[in-house]
């Protein structure tokens, strides 16, 4: 891989949305296509992009230009809710939510108290990652500290923006994967200490759902998230049926399972909720009144038969949605292969859920969901310069319907549909080239 370079040109069409995007109905006139322009990347930030012709005048003689003409080139993509350890479980049979924890999760996770084994599949993750197009996570570990630092030392060697957490939980799971109030809290700060804002590094405070951590945990954490204000929180909500009629058990002086986080202080705008696919409606009164996000998982909802999250609901309440893999539960690390999940689950819903917000979901909007849209998710002047340089004729099929296709929209369309890994021709994390196809 090569390093950053002083001045990178790129010359290619260019596909962004301007922000902020506060209607979904405005998105069409919020998208920036540049059939062909030159972008010029300094020290892994953007300093311009303009029209080929004009962007040409502002190069030094001799300088190469990284010409991908024939190619779509868009801000690098955003998984904003995945777990790294369940990376060796993809595709385990067979099962609902809760039995696959016990089944598959939970001992698979056991291995990441070995640091080295932490480390090995931390490098493959990450490379799988830049090989689909994502250059930003928000990342589960599992619930031994080692496996939090054998994986932001990794993504630090690749200068990624990531944010990540050690998981916490201290009940209702294998003896060997429990940790307690004071451990789960003292491991979690001395990590925040040393990774939280350390280069493109953030922390995340990780209890995995309210089922698995105690009354005193989430006490726990919400003092953590007190202490670091500028740290995020990552859980899950209202999954499964039957582990909403679990919480409701262990928690039955709450009024609903997002009332158990919200009395211990962990809504918010950098508080986010994976599947939230079972809500009530004063839940969704919540999500608003605290700007907490959900993190949308088509593959995994479908996979575990977990149910169809409510998009339009979401939109109508104004709340944030990112768009998320979920590896393991999920069945690809690939943003578009998950763009076309999302469009069959709201399909189903009758919901239009068109190729400009599908993009704009795996990218601006994303970024909105993680409170990093001032440094990721556009090629605005001075972000940091993470993008893809898609291949919309990777396969034959996707040549004959390129070929057939005679708007940007439903080329764009055919993209999120039947795309997949094949199309991910260059991945830029930074100014740097971190992965090629082949």
């Amino acid at each position: 891989m090569s390093n950053s370079c002083e001045l990178l040109p790129v010359r290619g069409s260019f596909l962004d949305f301007s922000g902020p995007v506060e209607e979904i109905a405005e998105l069409e006139s919020k998208a920036r296509y540049l059939e062909d322009g030159l972008m010029l990347v300094r020290d892994g930030r953007i300093e311009s992009l303009l029209p080929f012709a004009e962007g040409l005048k502002a190069l030094p003689d001799g300088l190469r230009i990284r010409d991908y003409r024939g190619k779509l080139i868009v801000p690098g993509l955003i998984d904003t809710h995945i777990h790294y350890p369940q990376t060796e479980l993809v595709g385990a049979y067979g099962e609902q939510l809760l039995d696959w924890l016990n089944k598959y999760t939970f001992p698979t996770e056991g291995q990441y108290r070995d640091f080295d084994h932490a480390s090995v599949i931390s490098e493959f993750f990450l490379r799988q990652l830049l090989s689909n197009g994502t250059t930003t996570a928000l990342v589960f570990c599992a619930v031994y500290p080692q496996s939090a630092e054998a994986f932001f030392e990794a993504a630090e060697r690749q200068n990624m923006r990531v944010i990540a957490g050690k998981v916490l939980m201290d009940r209702n799971a294998p003896d060997y994967l429990l940790d307690t109030p004071q451990s789960g809290y003292d491991d979690s700060k001395a990590l925040i200490e040393k990774w939280h804002n350390r280069g493109r590094l953030l922390y995340a405070v990780t209890p995995r759902f309210a089922p698995t951590s105690s009354p005193e945990q989430l006490e726990m954490a919400s003092a953590l998230m007190k202490e670091y204000p500028g740290v995020y929180m990552q859980t899950h909500l209202s999954e499964n049926k039957s582990e909403v009629e679990w919480v409701k058990s262990l928690y039955p002086s709450n009024k609903n399972y997002l009332d158990v986080y919200a009395s211990f202080g962990l809504t918010g705008p950098r508080s986010l909720f994976a599947h939230s696919i079972h809500l009530e409606e004063a839940e969704w009164r919540v999500f608003s009144e605290t700007d907490s996000v959900i993190s949308f998982c088509p593959t995994s909802n479908t996979f575990l038969g977990s149910g169809l999250f409510n998009l339009a609901q979401a939109r109508k309440n104004k709340v944030r949605v990112g768009l998320a893999t979920d590896i393991g539960g999920g069945t690809s690390f690939n943003q578009l292969v998950t763009l076309g999940e999302a469009y069959k689950v709201l399909q189903l819903q009758g919901y239009k859920f068109t190729p400009y917000e599908a993009i704009y979901t795996a990218t601006l909007g994303s970024a909105q969901a993680l409170s990093l849209d001032d440094k990721i998710g556009n090629f605005d002047k001075g972000k940091e310069a993470d993008f893809v340089v898609l291949d919309l004729t990777s396969t034959p099929l996707a040549q004959l319907r390129y070929d057939n296709s005679k708007t940007l929209a439903e080329k764009l369309f055919v993209l999120t549909t039947i795309g997949d890994d094949r199309g991910i021709y260059r991945t830029y994390v930074s100014g740097r080239l971190a992965h090629a196809r082949g």
